[in-house]
This record gives C-alpha cells, structure tokens and sequence, in this order.
C-alpha cells in the first residue's frame, strides 16, 4: 500500500505534474468516493460519472487547497455538492426511460443475459425487507441520508463528517436522530401495511 501524500506533496505533486502521485492518490480515494456515491444512491454508472466529476473538480481547484481538512474531508464535500448538482439536473430530466441503460445492463451484444435473474422465490423474499429499507432511505432529506449512510453504512467517524457536512456536533447528532427516527417510523409503516 502506497504512503498517503499530506496536502503540501498533493499540491507540489500537482504543480509539478508528477502524474504517478497524482494516479496514486486517484487509487487511493477513488472507491471510497464510489462508495460513497452509492450510498447517497446512485447507481451504478450514475456513481461511477459523479466520482469522475469529483476529480476533474478536485484537480481544477487543488491549487487553491489549503489543507484546513483532509483531504478525504475535502473530496467528500465536493462528493456532496456534485451529488446536489447531479439530483438538480435529474430533476430536470426526469422524463428520460431508462430501459436502454438496464438492458445494457442486463444483456451483451448478442442478446444473452449477462446477469440471469434469480427464481422469484428467492427474489421476492430478499426484496421485501430491502426494499423497504431502501425506500426509507431515499425518502430521506439530502442531509439526513448523507449523515446516516456516512455514519452507518461508510462507517465514518463523527468530525470527519461534520466538516464534509459543514455542520456542529450537535448538528449532526440531530440530523442522525431525526434520520433513524424517519427510517424506524417509515419501516414500521410499511411493513405494517403488508
């Protein structure tokens, strides 16, 4: 594993083009930024764009860094307001089908699946509780998901993400209650309701 590079080596690094520390720092941050991606829930390639938008970001505005967090912090803010850009453009655009993208997906060039379906059986069974799951989760307010998946699912700790939050302590606690409160209250419903 390569030693992480403090903000000064990612600065010189970058104004000196040394591509091979600025590729090993992309390697280094780049499937924490997808996971991020996807648990703010963006699919696959959905994720895969905003993290991409997320460095050409970062490498516009690196020079102007001064390292007053880290700078895993600083991608997962601009994660976050790419995230924001992103959900205001799909908004946009909402009437696009998205049927091309799951049949690319789903099959190769010649027609076959590439990923069979499972029986339905087992399907229906393991959609139930997840789907319920996920569904609360989406209905979430922006910053109470973020809070929630940064804390529970990225396992982040809780300065880290009141600064990629940019809110307090208490901020963040509150946005943590009000998020597991919703999603205890959401299940509950509509579990209630099958």
């Amino acid at each position: 594993m390569t030693q992480l590079l403090t903000t000064s080596e990612i600065i010189a690094a970058f104004r000196a083009q040394n591509w091979v520390a600025l590729e090993g720092l992309v390697q280094q941050y780049t499937e924490m930024l997808l996971k991020g991606a996807l648990s703010l829930g963006f699919r696959d390639q959905q994720a895969d764009d905003l993290v991409q938008s997320v460095w050409m970001t970062f490498f516009e505005v690196v020079s102007t860094f001064e390292g007053r967090s880290q700078v895993k912090t600083f991608l997962y803010g601009i994660l976050i307001n790419k995230s924001r850009e992103l959900r205001r453009e799909t908004k946009k655009n909402d009437n696009h089908d998205p049927i091309e993208e799951v049949m690319e997906e789903r099959f190769d060039q010649r027609g076959h699946w590439t990923r069979p379906p499972i029986s339905p059986d087992r399907f229906i069974e393991s959609l139930q509780n997840l789907k319920v799951i996920q569904d609360c989760i989406e209905h979430l307010p922006v910053n109470q998901r973020a809070a929630f998946c940064f804390r529970e699912v990225d396992d982040l700790e809780m300065p880290e993400i009141c600064k990629i939050l940019d809110v307090t302590n208490t901020n963040l606690g509150v946005l943590l209650y009000r998020a597991k409160n919703r999603l205890r209250e959401c299940i509950e419903r509509k579990v209630g309701q099958n």
